[in-house]
């Protein structure tokens, strides 16, 4: 009987990582569950042969019963931009309280929570505050788990982060840099963290893992690269960054949904790092050179030049 694995957040950056490199696996029966309308018909189009279920799981309803009888869930859903403090408490911990509610009374044996390293972070934001208390409420619940917190990530289907920047440099003429750049980033590649999950699926390991981009890289250089790899219209220039934070703080009255905050540009200022274990032999993963995964995010035929919702 093939292992069900319920996945929430299924149609975001992670999720949909993850279920693209999980459906090669035929011993599995996923069930990915998200509430973006959109994003959630293009996990249904791309994988037919998954159930996948539009629910908002901040609300008791249908969606519960589908853990009945898994074999692990992976805790993913997750508020990550914007500027409304209930939209972070009803995704990031509303959410989860039901989801932990639904495992404990299906009796799920193994759940792999998608944390974040900002809990390690100096940041204050919205996302840093429901994230650390996101991950208090999961180890709390008592069910067995592996607790996973990535850095920044990028791949298929980001629409944010790296993915909304490589785009905005085929709108424009110009591509702005706050202040010199040089600002220190750990990237990870989402295949690979898929493919840690994965590990955790069929090992089952317990505790906390700090899951960093092995290769450390300014954010400038990194800018250069994909720059490099994609070939866009846009030319790099650096922008004062008081007149980069003027730009988003005035966008941000326009939008209300921006990809890019001035919060989210305070913490990229921050000089900090994160704890980097050796993630690849713990969980027998290959690590993907930044070059590489570069390539293949945005020049995948399958899903490269694939855009979700934002």
């Amino acid at each position: 009987m093939a292992r069900r694995i319920v996945i929430t957040g299924a149609a975001g950056l992670v999720g949909q990582n993850l279920v693209a490199r999980l459906v090669e696996q035929r011993a599995l029966d996923l069930v990915a569950i998200d509430k973006h309308p959109t994003n959630t018909a293009i996990l249904r189009r791309l994988h037919p042969s998954i159930t996948v279920i539009e629910a908002d799981l901040a609300e008791p309803g249908p969606w519960q019963q589908a853990l009945a009888g898994a074999d692990a869930v992976v805790l993913n859903q997750a508020q990550i931009g914007g500027l409304r403090r209930e939209e972070f408490v009803r995704n990031n911990l509303t959410a989860t309280e039901r989801v932990l509610e639904a495992a404990a009374r299906h009796r799920v044996p193994y759940i792999v929570h998608i944390s974040s390293s900002v809990v390690n972070s100096m940041a204050q934001d919205l996302y840093v505050e429901t994230k650390v208390e996101q991950e208090r409420i999961a180890l709390a619940s008592g069910i067995p788990m592996a607790v996973l917190r990535p850095t920044l990530m990028f791949g298929w289907f980001d629409r944010k982060h790296l993915g909304w920047l490589r785009r905005f440099m085929d709108r424009t003429p110009v591509f702005p840099v706050p202040g010199h750049g040089r600002y220190i980033r750990q990237p990870l590649y989402a295949g690979d963290f898929s493919a840690v999950i994965a590990a955790c699926l069929d090992h089952r390991p317990a505790g906390v893992h700090d899951i960093s981009g092995s290769e450390q890289v300014t954010y400038i250089d990194l800018i250069r690269l994909i720059h490099d790899i994609v070939r866009p219209r846009a030319r790099i220039v650096h922008v004062p960054y008081a007149a980069f934070w003027a730009m988003l703080w005035a966008y941000a009255l326009i939008d209300r949904n921006p990809p890019f905050t001035t919060r989210q540009l305070e913490a990229l200022a921050l000089p900090e790092t994160f704890p980097v274990i050796d993630w690849p032999t713990l969980f027998g993963v290959a690590t993907t050179p930044l070059r590489a995964a570069l390539e293949e995010t945005y020049l995948d035929p399958r899903y490269g030049t694939l855009v979700l919702d934002f």
